[in-house]
C-alpha cells in the first residue's frame, strides 16, 4: 500500500495515544490545579467589601483574553491554509494541537506555583491568557514544518517544547530580569529557531526535494488572508495583555503603529522585489505582520510613535527579503525546509525586537519614565531600604538590583542569546524525538495533503464513481 502509518494499525496507535495524552493531563489537572482565590465561592459580606462588580478583579482582562484566543485558533489557523491541498489539516490541526496544549501549558506554569500547603497551584483567567500566549511558540513551530509530520508528532513537539519555553522564560524573567512585553524574545524567537532545528534533523539526511502540493491556489490564498487579517487587527491586544496602566496603553499605541508601517512596507518592498513591480501574496500575508513581532520586546517601553513606525517599517521591509532571498538559501545550503517562512516572520523581526529592546532598555531614564522606570524594569530599582521608601511614599516600587540603564540592555541581550541557543539545541532534540518509529512519518506522496488525516468528500465521490461504473457498466457498443 505504501502509505506507512496510515495502514489502518498506525492510525489506530495514534488515536490510542491522544486519548492516552488526554487521560494523564485529566490525572494531573485534578493532581497539581485548583481554582485561584478570585474563582471560589465568597460569602456576602466578602463580595459587597471586595469589588462587588467585579470591575478591579481578573475578569478585566477578558476581553483582551478572547483577542488572544483568537489569534491562536482563528488567525494561527487561517494563516496556515495557504496549502492548496492541506486546508482542512491546516486549521483542523491547529484546532486539535492548541487544545491540547493550552491544557499542557496550565500545567507547566503550575509546577512554577505550587503552593506547599496544598501541593496545588491556583488556575485563574490570568493562567489562561498566559496559557494562551505560551502556545502561540509551539503553533510557530508547527508553521516551519506543516504538511512534514504527524499529528502525534506535532504534539509530542509541543509538549517538548512548552516545558522547556516555561524554563527558558522562569530564566529570563526571573534570573536575568528582563522585559519582553509581547513576548517577542520568549515565544517569537523561541518557536521560530525551535521548529527550525527540527526542520533541519528531519532533513538532514536528505535535502528537501521540491513538492508538487507545495503551493497555494486563488482559494488558499484568500483563506490565508482571513489569518492574516485577524492576527493584524488583534496583534495590540497580544503585546499589551499582560500589561497595565499607562504602560499597557503605550503597548497598544506602538503596536498598531509599528504594525501599520510593517504592512505598507512590506507591500512596497514586496512590489520592488517582485516580478513586474506586483505584490507577492505570500509576503502580504506574513511580513505584513512582522511589525508586531518585532516592537514586542519593548511595546511598553517609550519609543515614540516615530519610533514604533520605524522599527515596524524595517520589519516589514526585512521580512519580505527574508522570503525573497534568504529562504532559498537556508534550504540548499542548511537543508531547513520552512513551509511558511516562520524565520521571516518570527525568528528575524524576533531577533529585531530583542535588538531594539535593549536599545530602548539603555535608553530609558527616570527623567522620562518617572518612577514607573521602576515598574517596567523591576531591575533597576534601587535595593536600600532608605531609597525604597522615599520611593514608595509616591509610587510603590519592589526592592530592585541597582542596575544602570547599560547594564539592563546588557541582560536584554543576554536573553536574547540564550533564548536562540536553548531553543537550537532543545530544537534537535526533540527533532530526533519525533522521528522514533513510535509516532508514526508521512510518506512523500501523502505531504502536503489533507488526505493523510482527513476523510475527505472528493475521495466518497470517487469511491461512489468507482461502485457506479462496475455495478452500471454501459455496453461496449453504446459507447
Amino acid at each position: 500500500m505504501g502509505q506507512g502509518m496510515h495502514l489502518p494499525g498506525g492510525m489506530t496507535k495514534q488515536v490510542l495515544y491522544l486519548f492516552a495524552l488526554q487521560i494523564v493531563i485529566i490525572v494531573l489537572m485534578g493532581t497539581l490545579m485548583k481554582y485561584d482565590s478570585e474563582a471560589r465561592p465568597k460569602s456576602r459580606s466578602d463580595k459587597n467589601s471586595t469589588d462587588p462588580d467585579n470591575k478591579n478583579g481578573q475578569i478585566s482582562i477578558y476581553p483582551m483574553y478572547q483577542d488572544v484566543h483568537v489569534m491562536i485558533w482563528v488567525g494561527f489557523g487561517f494563516l496556515m491554509t495557504f496549502l492548496r491541498k492541506y486546508g482542512q489539516s491546516a486549521v483542523g490541526l491547529t484546532f486539535l494541537v492548541a487544545a491540547i496544549l493550552i491544557q499542557v501549558a496550565i500545567l507547566c506554569q503550575g509546577v512554577l506555583y505550587l503552593s506547599k500547603e496544598s501541593g496545588k497551584a491556583p488556575l485563574s483567567l490570568q493562567s489562561l491568557l498566559s496559557a494562551d500566549v505560551a502556545v502561540a511558540a509551539p503553533l510557530i513551530s508547527m508553521g516551519a514544518l506543516l504538511g512534514k509530520t504527524t499529528y502525534m508528532q506535532l504534539i509530542v513537539m509541543g509538549v517538548i517544547e512548552l516545558v522547556v519555553y516555561t524554563v527558558n522564560k522562569y530564566i529570563g524573567e526571573h534570573h536575568f530580569r528582563a522585559v519582553d512585553a509581547g513576548d517577542s524574545m520568549y515565544v517569537h524567537v523561541f518557536g521560530a529557531y525551535f521548529g527550525l532545528a527540527i526542520s533541519f534533523v528531519l532533513g538532514y539526511k536528505e535535502a528537501p526535494k521540491e513538492h508538487p502540493l507545495e503551493g497555494s491556489n486563488y482559494q488558499s490564498d484568500i483563506f490565508a488572508m482571513i489569518g492574516t487579517i485577524f492576527l493584524w487587527l488583534f496583534w495590540p491586544s497580544f503585546n499589551s495583555a499582560a500589561l497595565h496602566g499607562d504602560d499597557q496603553q503605550r503597548a497598544i499605541i506602538n503596536t498598531l503603529l509599528s504594525i501599520a508601517g510593517s504592512c505598507v512596507a512590506a507591500f512596497a518592498t514586496s512590489a520592488l522585489v517582485s516580478k513586474n513591480n506586483k505584490f507577492n501574496m505570500v509576503h502580504v500575508q506574513n511580513s505584513t505582520l512582522a511589525g508586531g513581532v518585532a516592537v514586542g520586546t519593548a511595546a511598553g517601553m517609550m519609543c515614540e510613535p516615530f519610533g514604533a513606525l520605524i522599527i515596524g517599517s524595517i520589519a516589514g521591509a526585512l521580512s519580505v527579503l527574508g522570503y525573497r532571498y534568504l529562504t532559498p538559501l537556508i534550504q540548499k545550503f542548511l537543508r531547513i525546509h520552512d513551509t511558511c517562512g516562520v524565520h521571516n516572520l518570527h525568528g528575524m523581526p524576533g531577533v529585531l525586537a530583542g535588538i531594539f529592546g535593549a536599545l530602548m532598555a539603555g535608553l530609558a531614564t527616570l527623567e522620562d519614565y518617572r518612577y514607573s522606570l521602576y515598574e517596567i524594569f523591576e531591575a533597576r530599582a534601587p535595593s536600600s531600604p532608605k531609597e525604597l521608601g522615599e520611593i514608595n511614599d509616591d509610587y510603590p516600587v519592589k526592592p530592585g538590583q541597582d542596575r544602570t540603564a547599560g547594564q539592563q540592555a546588557g541582560y536584554q541581550l543576554l536573553t536574547l542569546l540564550v533564548t536562540i541557543l536553548i531553543a537550537i539545541v532543545t530544537g534537535l532534540v526533540t527533532g530526533l524525538i519525533i522521528k522514533l518509529p513510535i509516532l508514526g512519518t508521512i510518506p512523500e506522496e501523502l505531504k502536503f495533503d489533507d488526505a493523510a488525516n482527513w476523510e475527505l468528500e472528493e475521495e466518497q465521490t470517487d469511491r461512489k464513481e468507482e461502485n457506479r461504473s462496475v455495478d452500471e457498466q454501459l455496453p461496449m457498443g453504446s459507447i
